[in-house]
């Protein structure tokens, strides 16, 4: 067995001179235990007719799901997404995970020739080159870079939110935390005829951000209370909770009206998770709703695919201030600081972008 070094790419290329077969192998990312995350070597599978080879340029760390496989916090044994071909299993540890990356064809299978030396967007974990059938890749458009096109699922989500909310013309809405998903779900509802938008978030420089991204008022959780109890009727007509914290959640019930509408954007995880359900809940007919991007709405489905929603996202992603969102970029080859920075200094850290050149 002798080995060669793919200088551009870092992938080691093995050839076995006797049968004449060559094996890539490239590294992928992987959480090993709590906090504890490494690179390790994997094979690429021998393409199919359709298949082909990324080579990674950027891929986006989730600061919400993302972290809480970082940090333990997911149900044991929980499935992975079952919409995703390149998740597979559940997630406990040992387990690759991530869902956007970015990068360019390099090598194709017979029948998917056309696509070689294209820009493209992959649901993969972090991994610096890998093999994935073409249809399951997203061509990135000419007017999106490389880091602006790994914030798709970002953009896919708030998307996700707007359709479950339905926010209305004239409605009061409230935002539960100020991170990166929920920056983008606001500089998504400014954009619409609401009557006043307002943002919940204890970080400073994360409100003082959703005041740029077009919130009207953005409050500290502990001035937050009774913010509408003068208007009329009283209370938001409409609240996203989207800060990963469960006692939000319980702060939204309190400030939502009657007949108000709670949207859960949060996965909490395996977090305790308490609801007061006792007070003016019942009597007031509040709906809570869980939001997630896997799936559409079941109402929404005679017009509404996953494809339609995702072409929405790519359009959306051209109103995003996606640089304000960035705020590190990491080499892959020390992704284990990024999630530390994440986890450690949330006060400066909001987007991490792990980098592959």
């Amino acid at each position: 067995m002798t080995d060669s070094s793919d200088v551009d790419s870092g992938t080691r290329v093995h050839s076995d001179v006797n049968a004449g077969i060559e094996t890539d192998t490239a590294d992928k990312l992987v959480f090993t235990d709590v906090r504890d995350v490494s690179l390790q070597s994997v094979s690429i599978e021998d393409l199919d007719p359709n298949g082909v080879i990324v080579e990674t340029t950027v891929s986006a760390i989730s600061p919400g799901t993302e972290l809480l496989v970082y940090n333990g916090e997911v149900p044991e044994q929980m499935a992975a997404d079952a919409t995703l071909e390149t998740l597979n299993g559940d997630l406990s540890y040992p387990t690759a995970y991530g869902y956007a990356a970015v990068g360019d064809v390099v090598k194709t299978g017979t029948q998917a020739t056309d696509r070689l030396g294209e820009q493209v967007f992959a649901f993969h974990p972090h991994q610096n080159r890998f093999s994935v059938d073409s249809d399951a890749l997203i061509a990135v458009p000419d007017n999106l870079d490389a880091e602006t096109a790994a914030l798709l699922p970002t953009a896919e989500t708030a998307t996700n939110f707007l359709l479950d909310g339905s926010p209305r013309v004239g409605e009061r809405v409230v935002v539960f935390g100020a991170g990166v998903i929920g920056l983008c779900t606001i500089q998504l509802l400014a954009d619409l005829p609401i009557s006043e938008l307002v943002v919940v978030e204890p970080i400073p420089a994360r409100r003082e951000l959703a005041r740029s991204f077009g919130a009207d008022r953005a409050l500290d959780p502990s001035a937050s209370e009774d913010i509408f109890s003068s208007h009329d009727p009283p209370g938001a007509d409409l609240i996203y909770e989207v800060s990963g914290q469960p006692a939000a959640l319980n702060a939204a019930i309190d400030l939502v009206g009657y007949d108000g509408r709670i949207i859960v954007g949060s996965w909490y995880g395996n977090k305790p998770t308490e609801l007061g359900l006792g007070g003016d809940f019942h009597r007031d007919r509040i709906t809570i709703t869980s939001s997630q991007v896997s799936t559409i709405d079941p109402d929404l489905r005679g017009r509404w695919t996953t494809d339609r929603r995702l072409s929405v996202a790519i359009e959306q992603l051209n109103t995003i201030d996606v640089e304000a969102l960035i705020t590190d970029r990491v080499p892959f080859t020390d992704a284990p600081s990024a999630y530390n920075r994440l986890t450690e200094t949330p006060e400066s850290t909001l987007q991490v972008l792990l980098t592959y050149q």
